[in-house]
């Protein structure tokens, strides 16, 4: 058995949808296992409609949703009982929103869920008037979590037994289609695993049924040398391994949701990331460990909208507890921490979340001075080669010798080299690092 994944721009569409029969088709001797996104930006929409309702915009709301309603139908070939009954119930939730004035977490998961429970059922429908054998299974009978909700954690041990029992009678004779990102509690209240959360689903899903393989289907070619966004023309990654790629896709990857690869690691699954308006390229595979490459590094990633953070207290100069006084107060306002640079009276820090940076500070700063950053960007190099490579530094330095470099951060896995930049100085540290490193890629690692 395999696990395919489609994201939302591969689903986002009736054409895009066929494209995806076609591609399941393709592989039906694998026993493939369907995994889909919501269709296009329906999550933002759905997420914009109850902000709208819950501002007291009751009749917006309802256009609103009654335009969604019309793309899913013009999208799925016509409205059918099952969507027509899905939207009756977004309806309610609506109006009930309208009158509450207020969006609770719970509620968040369940408008949010729509998506994928919607573009789960069209998928399905697709497939079976193409002539394939497809049956819908709802991932909320079967992905197990706790009650937080709009990032909830999955209960493996649930999870991986409910899905063993369900899904390989199935999937030897019909192609089984899934909605990603959403699961329940035991007690069946409907929760999600967070932003991106459908690749979690598609891995979770392959570890649960001992998958072959866990294929993530996208709108690029696999990994590639740098973002597209920023670096137009990099290289594709034919291989890394589970430690980059989880490296890659923390510090920004967007390929891949950074989870993505921990129940694949466990299982030791290979993963691989495809492009599904390009199926005959080989896309990145991603496995335990990969083969040897002549360059230093993999790929580079950055994650925008970072701010730095710098304390200093020369009143803690010899005095044990700094660092665990500080990690306090982050801890208390549930604000994690990207990267981290200490010296005896000074701690740098990034932050991505800054809801409660206010009181943070006002926390730190009776204990010491604290200064902020904003409009920053953390550039990471990966790659295994750094750990046995020499003067990888000196080469880093040397290219963005015209660049002011924030912060410093070598990680202890020793396969990543981060920096901080300020925003406007990204695309040309990315420019500048990437002409450096692959001047010269090694053609079996990189095409």
């Amino acid at each position: 058995m395999i696990v395919m994944k489609f994201g939302g721009t591969s689903v986002e569409s009736k054409e895009a949808i066929a494209r995806v029969a076609g591609i399941v088709e393709s592989r039906i001797a694998q026993r493939p296992v369907v995994v889909v996104s919501a269709m296009g930006k329906t999550t933002n929409r759905l997420l914009a409609i109850a902000s709208s309702a819950v501002a007291g915009r009751r009749q917006e709301a309802l256009d609103q949703l009654a335009q969604l309603r019309d793309f899913h139908c013009r999208e799925s070939s016509g409205a059918d009982a099952e969507i027509e009954a899905h939207f009756s119930e977004l309806g309610e939730l609506v109006r009930g929103l309208a009158v509450m004035g207020e969006l609770t977490p719970r509620a968040t998961d369940a408008i949010s869920a729509f998506g994928e429970r919607l573009s789960s059922r069209i998928v399905t429908a697709a497939f079976c008037r193409r002539g394939l054998n497809a049956v819908h299974m709802d991932s909320r009978k079967l992905i197990v979590t706790d009650r937080r909700h709009t990032q909830a954690a999955p209960l493996f041990a649930e999870t991986y037994a409910r899905l063993s029992v369900a899904i390989p009678p199935l999937a030897k004779n019909q192609i089984v289609v899934m909605g990603g990102f959403i699961a329940a509690t035991e007690d069946g209240v409907t929760t999600t695993l967070g932003r991106g959360g459908s690749d979690y689903t598609a891995a979770i899903v392959g570890a649960g049924i001992g998958a072959d393989e866990i294929q993530i289907w996208t709108d690029v070619d696999g990994m590639l040398t740098a973002d597209p966004g920023i670096l137009p023309g990099g290289y594709r990654v034919k291989t890394c391994s589970f430690a980059e790629a989880a490296e890659l896709a923390y510090f920004g990857a967007k390929v891949l949701h950074p989870a993505t690869v921990l129940p694949a690691i466990e299982k030791n699954i290979p993963v691989r990331i495809l492009n599904s308006r390009r199926p005959e390229v080989a896309g990145t595979l991603i496995v335990a460990e990969a083969p040897r490459c002549n360059n230093a590094i993999r790929s580079i990633a950055c994650k925008r909208n970072i701010t730095l953070v710098n304390i200093v207290s020369t009143r803690m100069l010899m005095a044990h507890g700094f660092l665990h006084r500080i990690f306090e107060v982050f801890d208390r306002f549930e604000t994690p921490v990207d990267m981290l640079a200490t010296s005896e009276v000074s701690v740098s820090m990034t932050i991505d979340n800054t809801r409660a940076l206010a009181s943070i500070r006002a926390e730190l700063e009776t204990f010491s001075e604290v200064s902020v950053e904003t409009d920053q960007s953390i550039v990471c190099l990966v790659g295994d080669n750094i750990r046995q490579t020499p003067g990888v530094a000196a080469r880093i330095f040397g290219a963005l010798k015209d660049v002011n470099v924030r912060m410093v951060s070598q990680g202890a896995s020793l396969l990543n080299f981060s920096l901080v930049v300020a925003a406007a100085d990204l695309r040309r540290a990315v420019e500048s690092l990437h002409a450096e490193f692959f001047r010269d890629p090694d053609p079996a690692a990189f095409e």
